[in-house]
């Protein structure tokens, strides 16, 4: 790499430019792509943020793990390239490509440079649309993905989560790990991996979000080029599941000192009017770090774990509202005790007036850290168009926390929190813990 355009480079990955208003200019490209950009010419430098819609939940029910093997290919050569030279490729243009995967989407992050972006655009263009695939290099990362999920399943919490999501929605894509098990990784062949790149990333579930050195017209051929030939359409996704889990308490034996619990049951759409309202509910509940209700009683004034949250789980097919915390194996029965009883107390009576402002001054108060460099923008836009959020939503958000009242919070409190479907997987060996109660 060049000395001077790796510290340009190291100089604007790493500059948190505060941005006091976010101008978000919409474009669409000659092919018919849309996108999100940011424009600023302070810096000579673009990032780019695709993201597929469909993810891992698009993999064959036989070739599970696919979708995460293949991404995980994207940088292992391309065209005439094989993996070496497509890295020296990348050093040269002091430029940045990561490629990941999740159960409904698939994501692409490029960092380039102005000076280098057409070279950048048609580098990137080849590892989307002509990744080689070739054998050394689905058997090393092959390795690599099996050697995740050996690790997984000595990981009391990775144990927990996978257990859930089993018996939570069993056949659906949702129940089984994106990685796929040991037996569906070994058996995964380059067939299945053309069979996966050719389902995850096409024209029609990609949206893009930019920030940087780059107009409205630039930014529309750039897409064109890079994605242009790629197939126009995706195969359909899998139908929406409910969690349909009944309340209780799942043991996994672990040899273990502590435990580790993982909880929850159905949440809330990101699209239903009530979400803000459960936005704030889960603050106070579980979501404020120590300003948070679980963390107050089971850690501070019981002193059960040294860390509890809960979380709004907003998959595409199936929302949930979900929780975890380690603790000793002789005190993890009295916590699940005090998370149900707190789950109870809001679902009866709702949060304070205290509570509802404590929420509201922090969720507000933080948003506008988060929009801190281009990257972070770009990543933030691609996200608010796959959840089919409107382009003025970073405008309006905090009017939307501060339109919540607390009878809002007392009603989705009572709607969403159900103590008696709460289930519980614990990995471990606790104490005075029954299956099923």
């Amino acid at each position: 790499m060049i000395p001077r355009l790796a510290a340009a480079l190291c100089a604007i990955w790493f500059a948190l430019p505060a941005l006091a208003t976010i101008d978000i200019e919409e474009v669409t490209s000659p092919g018919g792509i849309e996108a999100w950009l940011v424009e600023d010419h302070s810096i000579p430098f673009v990032a780019l943020e695709f993201w597929f819609v469909g993810g891992s939940a698009l993999d064959a029910p036989e070739a599970r793990g696919a979708t995460y093997l293949m991404m995980g290919l994207l940088e292992e050569g391309a065209a005439d390239m094989d993996a070496q030279a497509f890295a020296a490729e990348v050093e040269g243009l002091a430029t940045a490509f990561s490629f990941d995967a999740a159960g409904d989407a698939v994501t692409v992050s490029a960092r380039m440079l102005t000076q280098n972006r057409t070279e950048a655009a048609d580098l990137l263009r080849a590892a989307l649309v002509e990744p080689r695939f070739d054998e050394d290099a689905i058997e090393r990362v092959r390795g690599q993905v099996l050697s995740i999920i050996e690790g997984n399943a000595r990981n009391p919490s990775d144990i927990a989560r996978t257990t859930f999501n089993a018996m939570a929605y069993g056949d659906h894509p949702y129940g089984t790990p994106q990685e796929g098990s040991v037996d569906s990784v070994t058996a995964l062949t380059r067939d299945d991996i053309l069979a996966a790149h050719r389902a995850a990333l096409t024209r029609d579930r990609v949206v893009v979000g930019a920030a940087g050195d780059i107009t409205a017209e630039e930014l529309g051929a750039l897409i064109d080029r890079i994605l242009g030939d790629l197939p126009a359409e995706a195969p359909p996704r899998p139908d929406p599941v409910t969690l349909d889990l009944p309340g209780g308490i799942t043991v996994v034996d672990f040899p273990s000192p502590q435990s580790v619990a993982f909880f929850g049951h159905a949440g809330i759409d990101r699209d239903d009017p009530d979400f803000f309202a459960a936005f704030v509910l889960n603050q106070v509940l579980g979501g404020g770090g120590f300003r948070s209700r679980l963390m107050e009683e089971v850690r501070v004034a019981r002193g059960l774990t040294y860390g509890i949250g809960s979380f709004l789980s907003l998959a595409d097919l199936s929302p949930a509202i979900l929780g975890q915390f380690s603790s000793s194996n002789e005190l993890v029965a009295e916590a699940i005790e005090v998370v149900r009883a707190e789950w109870s107390d809001l679902a009866q009576n709702g949060i304070t007036e205290e509570e509802l402002e404590a929420a509201k001054r922090y969720m507000t108060g933080e948003y506008p850290l988060r929009f801190d460099g281009n990257g972070t923008i770009a990543g933030i836009l691609a996200s608010m168009q796959s959840d089919d959020m409107p382009v003025d939503y970073i405008t309006n958000r905090n009017s939307y926390i501060e339109a919540v009242t607390l009878e809002d919070v007392r009603r989705v409190a009572a709607r969403l929190l159900d103590p008696e479907a709460l289930h519980f997987v614990v990995v471990g060996q606790p104490q005075n813990v029954s299956p099923g109660n």
